[in-house]
């Protein structure tokens, strides 16, 4: 089967880049103004408004951060900033950068616009202008190897191992091979597995962040006295994490890791990469990064993902904002009990209904139909979760430093 001539229209971003999406993004830059940021989008009532926001009231580097790359991210298109008026992140910053980036962009204070229904009013009226322009962006022909894909695994069983990772794995050779960009993460499910995981590294300086970044996962799962597997886990047939890391790892495929990518950073070319979202040391406090699924597919589209695939053996329902979320089983029984919310059965394998290579081309195609503009089952049923939690990690580390000096 021939993919490598495959081309679908995408949005072509004044900066360069091209969108599957075209979305426009309503950020509310405090709690305070959540409830009439969600309203504007509610009232505006497309598939393609979509609301995140930052619910602290004080300064986050991280959180700043990843709103920052989500304003860049090539699937939004236009950005309508809402904050109360006392907060320290300010919308007309948001609204700047987006201005900078070549895309349609607004602001405005609750607190200066007269309360909750002015507020939503103008707001309205705001968004209207955006979706205007957003209607004038280009369309320009793209191909696998313009493509961002991110992946992560939640809600695992012993099929994940065995099918769910396993199909991303060899779909991440393919996509790489091709030209294309691969993401994964989740550094915490590689307990075990340090050799491994450094002996495929690019070069030396890719070994050495691979080195400092495992052990800092390790640091941090000691330091709050928890590993990343749960009582679903073992329901669903694994029985430690190291059991566990051994299937999740599999999903990065074979292909040599070019680095390592902090949240809201870029790949600066293409190929396989390891995203670390783990706190850095002098911060590893389990609530004060408060993990969950949604968090880690938002740190991964903050890194330019296009598509992010979520694998779960025993079920997922979520969604996201900004990229199309592709939810994967291994498991064929999980498939059908969730039928309208799964989007690939890669248990097939397992029944012996097809081979590997058939499934990964299966995949291959269903990720350029969605990047062509079908809807994953999450975004027709109208999932756009989203997670942006307080958390602390430097951009740029010395990986010179040992961790383990540092989380004393």
């Amino acid at each position: 089967m021939d993919l490598n001539n495959k081309t679908w229209k995408a949005y072509l971003r004044k900066n360069g880049t091209k969108g599957i999406r075209n979305k426009l993004l309503v950020i509310y830059t405090v709690e305070c103004a959540s409830f009439v940021a969600k309203e504007i989008a509610s009232k505006i009532g497309n598939n393609d408004t979509e609301v995140i926001g930052f619910s602290g009231c004080t300064d986050n580097a991280y959180a700043i951060r990843l709103l920052i790359a989500l304003i860049r991210h090539p699937n939004v298109g236009g950005v309508l900033a809402v904050g109360l008026g006392c907060e320290y992140v300010q919308p007309e910053w948001l609204a700047e950068i987006a201005e900078k980036e070549g895309k349609a962009s607004a602001w405005f204070f609750i607190q200066e616009a007269g309360g909750t229904r002015k507020g939503i009013e103008k707001g309205l009226a705001l968004a209207a202008d955006i979706i205007k322009e957003l209607q004038k962006v280009p369309l320009a022909p793209m191909d696998y190897s313009e493509l961002v894909i991110g992946a992560e695994c939640g809600g695992s069983d012993y099929t994940s191992g065995l099918a769910g990772n396993v199909v991303v794995g060899h779909f991440y050779d393919w996509l790489t091979d091709t030209g294309g960009t691969a993401v994964f993460e989740e550094i915490v499910e590689a307990v075990g597995l340090k050799e491994f995981l450094c002996g495929r590294a690019a070069h030396a300086k890719a070994r050495k962040e691979l080195s400092y970044t495992y052990d800092k996962a390790l640091a941090y799962c000691k330091s709050v006295n928890q590993y990343s597997v749960s009582p679903g886990n073992f329901a669903g047939g694994l029985s430690t994490i190291e059991e566990k890391s051994m299937g999740a790892l599999i999903k990065s495929g074979t292909k040599p890791i070019q680095g390592v990518l902090k949240v809201g950073e870029v790949p600066v070319k293409p190929g396989l990469w390891l995203l670390d979202s783990t706190p850095d040391p002098y911060w590893m406090s389990f609530g004060i990064t408060n993990p969950n699924d949604n968090e880690g597919l938002m740190d991964l589209i903050s890194c330019g993902c296009h598509i992010t695939f979520l694998v779960t053996g025993r079920g997922n329902v979520v969604g996201s904002a900004v990229a199309p979320v592709l939810k994967i089983t291994g498991n064929s029984e999980t498939y059908r009990h969730l039928v309208e919310d799964m989007d690939f059965d890669a248990g097939r394998v397992l029944e012996g209904e097809c081979t590997q290579q058939e499934l990964t081309y299966e995949l291959a195609e269903l990720t350029a139909l969605i990047a062509g503009g079908q809807l994953t089952k999450g975004e027709s049923l109208g999932h756009k979760e989203y997670f942006i939690p307080y958390k602390y990690q430097e951009k740029k580390v010395s990986y010179a430093e040992p961790v383990w000096s540092c989380c004393k």
